[in-house]
């Protein structure tokens, strides 16, 4: 009969709590202690993750022993956060005596600071007389060596098995799984290396260099238990291959028998980074595995995969995990792309092709599995990229067969405007508006991108389009993210329609309650011919007479939802949207690629190219004299900051805010006219200080990025932009946009407030180089990558797991043509040769064709 010890169990389990608890508080404190505590200061926001941690770690353990040691190290990090360095440091030294107590000790008092003797480690690691340390980590079973728990998988898609019932993975190791974003079979399996490590060949330790990740093949000469830095316990293992020494250190001994497995003598392999320290070449935390066979061949004598981390789950316990995912369900893999279709591409079958980027085969090329050029890779993103064409195409059909009001104008405003104009349409101009005209009249709804760079006279085309909806007799309605730019475009728009009979009203949030009412009453009994607004424009209360085109500018700011909502304002209104920032022709295709494109690829006679310098810490006195020399010649500037006001967050700490630098600049200028603008400022007060700025009754306009978008000032011919570092690389060209809009020389000059690193310095040559937006935007696609580029969350195209569009951009086109040339083979994927590419299509986009309209 077995007798089972209650309490022995309880402080087994919370010992365990307790080592994963500690091991998520010590990583951020080793980080502080390094090089003498360098990186104290750099620690952000330590306070909050203890909290969580520890709170987390009191929800689980019931030993009162183990809930005491974590009050007291929350209690010896209380206050961190507001501490200068040597308050942190004491606080630091104090929690690290805590954590390297061992379990089941009395927890030892945190006394004040004191400096720690720091002991180098042993030339070889010695073995202390009392063997079984009270931590004892090879009586602890992790997650990835406890008995699994046999449960039946659900019935119906293999796809769709939770992970949970998966070899190797208990419930402690899913939850942290499931943080990762992998719940099901389907995510592990695409959950793809995010690079490779080939551990084929081992190196002599005579001929392998510090600094480099290598693997060694060698003899343990000694192993043991060993103390790093005073108290702090580890395990150190030396390994020898005849020509030198390398030793593995932990400072977390590892669980499951790690002592017991790799006695002196074994023949073992070691792979990790290779340092020198104290005189020795040491490696931290090293993959070893014995080299006789008896370890996992997952792990050494292969191209290893090595996955992006997932927080409480070791790089070992996830390799495992997906090799027994990969083992038991890639042959259950199916893919969008029909067998013909495959066939023609040159692709292999989709399993196969899991199991080659999971798990390289043994004679497989590094180098290509490193760039992602391997067929394995080609196919995984052809079949994600061939979904995803498939759906854009699918969507552009189904807005080729609803009707839409036929819009022909007869000419006679559009023809009224031109003449009241000071100058002639460009040629790029006159194109789009021809191409936008053939849309209007098709008697389908038009669907098209307006793109052009800053200053191409975007508006203006978009002004002959509701023209052309006024002449047929709809009203038009044009739609934009801010106020500011909401303000902007009405009084453009009242400036050109207002002397040709036509009422130009603007409807947003800010307007009084009895205002609001009379706007809405007259697009109600449709007097006003265009409504020009914010997101009030689609509201419920808001009800046209005869919507026929509706305006969407800077569209990447809207979600495909509020566009879907100005195209059900009417009867079935056509739909122009225009962007300032330019999309490189591969994201366009992708996020775009049901939408016809008109592009403005010149800018308008007389304007003047814009020279743009880096001003790195140690130039500043050169802003002010470039402002005042701007200014004496009678023109104009502005200067812009990232922050309204002094912040008190952190990690904002070092930035200078606009209203501050306004007073600073009319102090520093005497006899300049400073202004300043910003977006907490109220619609009136900030568009008298645009109307001030513009009849030149302010010099210096000091503004946070709100003039991003909406100004238009041809005597600025200065930007000065603070903080440059800290700006996507768009939305510095925006900025820049708003001088070089006249005909005298302009300038911008980017000020990095910052440390010289070498992605800041990277990022702004790129705006030295160059004032072209779309060289501009596929720089900024590959450093930023397509997600933070242009908020693809919100376009309605599912992520993408495989692809990376500035990779693939060939491979994209190839998709985009194979997947437009079936739809107009089998328009309902009917055939049912197409049965599979049908669900699939329909799991990847996962009801988001229902949005077709936008």
């Amino acid at each position: 009969m077995i007798v089972v010890d209650a309490n022995a169990a309880v402080n087994r389990r919370d010992g365990a709590v307790i080592d994963d608890v500690l091991l998520a508080i010590r990583r951020p404190l080793e980080f502080a202690a390094r090089n003498d505590y360098a990186n104290v200061m750099a620690l952000r926001g330590l306070e909050r993750t203890v909290e969580r941690v520890i709170d987390r770690g009191l929800s689980l353990a019931r030993d009162a022993a183990a809930r005491e040691r974590l009050e007291a190290i929350r209690a010896a990090l209380a206050g961190f956060d507001g501490e200068g360095a040597e308050g942190r440091r004491a606080r630091v030294e104090a929690a690290r005596r805590l954590l390297d107590a061992p379990v089941g000790a009395p927890t030892p008092q945190a006394p004040p600071a004191a400096p720690q003797r720091v002991e180098s480690p042993p030339s070889a690691p010695r073995v202390p007389a009392r063997s079984r340390s009270p931590v004892a980590p090879a009586r602890r079973r992790t997650a990835a060596t406890a008995p699994v728990r046999v449960a039946p998988a659900p019935a119906g898609d293999p796809m769709s098995t939770p992970l949970q019932f998966i070899k190797g993975v208990g419930p402690k190791v899913a939850e942290a799984l499931a943080r990762k974003g992998l719940a099901t079979v389907e995510d592990a399996l695409y959950f793809l290396p995010r690079t490779y490590e080939d551990r084929r060949r081992p190196v002599r330790i005579a001929a392998a260099e510090p600094g480099t990740r290598v693997v060694i093949l060698g003899e343990v000469v000694a192993s043991g238990v060993a103390f790093f830095g005073g108290r702090r316990r580890g395990y150190e293992m030396a390994v020898s291959d005849g020509s030198g020494v390398v030793h593995g250190r932990w400072f977390h001994p590892p669980g499951g028998g790690f002592q017991s497995r790799f006695p002196r003598g074994t023949r073992v392999l070691l792979s990790g980074d290779l340092q020198r320290f104290a005189g020795k070449l040491s490696m931290v935390h090293p993959d070893v595995e014995p080299a006789d066979g008896g370890g996992d061949a997952v792990h050494f004598n292969r191209i290893v995969p090595i996955y992006s981390e997932a927080e409480g789950v070791p790089q070992k316990t996830l390799r495992r995990i997906l090799k027994s995912v990969v083992d038991a369900y890639a042959d259950s893999a199916s893919g969008s792309i029909p067998p013909a279709v495959a066939g023609e591409l040159a692709l292999l079958p989709l399993p196969e092709a899991l199991r080659a980027v999971h798990f390289p085969p043994e004679e497989a090329d590094t180098a290509a599995y490193l760039a992602a050029r391997t067929p394995a890779h080609r196919t995984l993103i052809m079949d994600e990229l061939f979904a995803l064409q498939l759906g854009l195409a699918m969507r552009r059909r189904g807005l080729a067969l609803e009707p839409a009001p036929v819009l022909r104008g007869d000419g006679r405003l559009v023809d009224r405007l031109r003449a009241r104009l000071p100058f002639a349409l460009t040629a790029a101009q006159e194109r789009a508006a021809r191409e936008i005209a053939a849309d209007l009249a098709s008697g389908h709804p038009m669907h098209r991108l307006l793109q052009g760079d800053v200053g191409s006279g975007k508006t203006l085309v978009a002004l002959v389009a509701a023209l052309v909806a006024v002449e047929s007799g709809y009203q038009a309605a044009l739609m934009a993210p801010t106020e500011l730019l909401a303000e902007q475009h009405y009084l453009t728009a009242h400036r050109l329609l207002a002397p040709l009979g036509l009422e130009v009203l603007l409807l947003t949030g800010a307007q009084g309650k009895a205002e609001r009412a009379k706007v809405l009453r007259r697009i109600e009994q449709g007097d006003t011919h265009l409504v020009v607004g914010t997101h009030a424009v689609i509201q419920d209360q808001v009800a046209f007479r005869r919507l026929g085109l509706g305006i969407v500018d800077e569209q990447h700011r809207f979600g495909v939802a509020q566009r879907a909502t100005l195209a059900r304002k009417g009867e079935r209104p056509h739909l122009l949207v225009m962007t300032a920032t330019p999309i490189p022709r591969t994201l366009a295709m992708t996020v775009y690629g049901d939408l016809d494109v008109s592009i403005l690829d010149e800018l308008p006679p007389g304007r003047s190219p814009i020279e743009t310098r880096v001003i790195w810490p140690g130039q500043r006195r050169e802003v002010l004299e470039a402002i005042r020399a701007r200014i004496a010649r009678g023109e104009q500037a502005y200067v812009v900051y990232p922050l309204v006001e002094e912040s008190e967050a952190p990690e904002l700490a070092n930035l200078k805010d606009a209203t501050q630098a306004a007073e600073d600049l009319a102090q520093a200028l005497p006899g300049v006219r400073v202004g300043l603008l910003h977006g907490r400022m109220g619609a009136d007060e900030k568009e008298s200080v645009m109307v001030a700025f513009r009849d030149r009754r302010l010099d210096l306009l000091v503004a946070t990025t709100v003039i991003e978008v909406g100004i238009d000032v041809p005597n600025a011919t200065l930007m000065v932009i603070e903080h440059a570092e800290r700006f996507g690389l768009s939305q510095l060209h925006q900025l820049r946009g708003r001088v070089g809009r006249g005909s005298k020389a302009s300038a911008c000059l980017l000020v990095a407030s910052g440390r010289r690193t070498e992605e800041a310095a990277r990022r702004l040559a790129v705006m030295e180089r160059t004032t072209d937006g779309f060289r501009i935007a596929e720089a900024d696609l590959e450093i930023r990558g397509p997600g933070d580029f242009l908020g693809t969350r919100q376009s309605g195209v599912p992520d993408f797991r495989v692809a990376n569009l500035f990779r693939d951009q060939r491979l994209l086109v190839a998709a985009r043509e194979a997947a437009f040339a079936l739809v107009a083979r089998d328009p309902d994927l009917s055939d049912p040769a197409h049965r599979g590419t049908k669900e699939a299509v329909r799991r990847r986009w996962a009801g988001r064709l229902s949005l077709a309209g936008v």
